[in-house]
């Protein structure tokens, strides 16, 4: 559906009593010098198909705003930019990420923006950058620039999350007690490795806005854009950090499980031996074989008991100085 339809003049919003879904009735109160952005939540394919054609948006840049999935990436067709961000969006309960999509279509005089998923919600920017009228003004690049600052922000507040449980995980992995942080581990991992596609292709179409070599991007909103793209890069160093922390927490946890389980198998074996000593000197005296060493003593009842306790608790003491109990 149609969010919002606005008309910006002079980096000002444009009053209308028109509704919101006449793209074309709100179009035509742009004047020279004024752009129009539409912004679409989850479109269907009409929806979609009536704001191409109001705005003459290439066919395949439709096809993939319609069914999203793409990586992100900058397009360039003829006098359009069609520019793909990933949205993030920390599900702290899951230690998931989930990701939703923006397309962006940038002419002289338009921008539509085409959001999918429940993440990077744009209302607020657009609240944002109309307080901006400096900004504002230099038209569907400003548009361009507050997307990309609020997608990239989303990401930093996702590293922030991810940050928290990684140490959580740490905490966990070097604790007293015996924990199972191997799945969790597995799990913070591969939504690491859902951040890093969403952060990593989106460098290079920064970086081509940074060099104000893209047509539609005045060299004036470099300063934005870098601004941006500095972001970007402390999301991506972010992003490695915990990922190598993960990997040192893991080692650490398996190697954690690995002396635990000798532990085990030490006190296991001075249980044992604990019990092996007095059944063998039993077992020995129980042979009731006619002709044995002090078969008929008076204290040889006695002496069998008091032996088997006495090898048993030296084995006790024994094992206990030597850390096995």
């Amino acid at each position: 559906m149609i969010v919002d339809n606005a008309v910006y003049r002079n980096g000002r919003r444009v009053e209308h009593d028109l509704p919101v879904h006449d793209v074309l009735g709100v179009g035509a109160t742009r004047e020279p010098g004024d752009f129009q952005w539409v912004g679409l939540h989850d479109p269907d394919e009409a929806q979609m198909r009536a704001v191409s054609e109001a705005f003459g948006l290439h066919h395949l840049a439709v096809e993939d705003a319609v069914h999203a999935h793409q990586r992100p990436k900058l397009e360039l067709y003829d006098g359009m930019i069609f520019l793909v961000l990933k949205t993030l969006r920390y599900i702290d309960d899951e230690d998931a990420v989930e990701t939703g999509e923006i397309g962006i279509f940038a002419g002289d005089d338009y921008v539509v923006t085409v959001r999918h998923g429940s993440g990077g919600d744009l209302k607020a920017s657009r609240r944002e950058l109309e307080l901006r009228a400096q900004v504002l003004a230099h038209g569907p690049a400003s548009v361009l620039y507050a997307v990309c600052d609020k997608v990239v922000d989303d990401y930093e507040a996702v590293g922030a999350d991810l940050m928290v449980d990684v140490d959580e995980v740490e905490t966990s992995v070097f604790s007293e007690s015996r924990t199972d942080d191997a799945g969790r581990i597995y799990t913070l991992k591969r939504e690491l490795a859902e951040v890093r596609r969403a952060v990593s292709p989106l460098r290079e179409p920064l970086r081509r806005f940074v060099s104000g070599k893209v047509r539609g991007v005045p060299e004036e909103t470099s300063p934005y854009f870098r601004d941006v793209v500095d972001h970007l890069q402390r999301v991506e160093e972010v992003v490695d950090n915990l990922d190598s922390l993960l990997s040192a927490a893991f080692e650490s946890h398996v190697a954690r499980i690995s002396m635990q389980q000798n532990e085990d198998m030490r006190k296991i074996s001075a249980g044992a031996a604990l019990v092996v000593v007095p059944t063998l000197v039993a077992g020995i005296y129980g042979m009731n074989f006619e002709y044995m060493p002090e078969l008929d003593w008076r204290y040889g009842y006695p002496f069998a008991i008091a032996l088997m306790v006495s090898i048993a608790g030296g084995l006790f003491v024994w094992f206990k100085k030597s850390g096995w109990l």
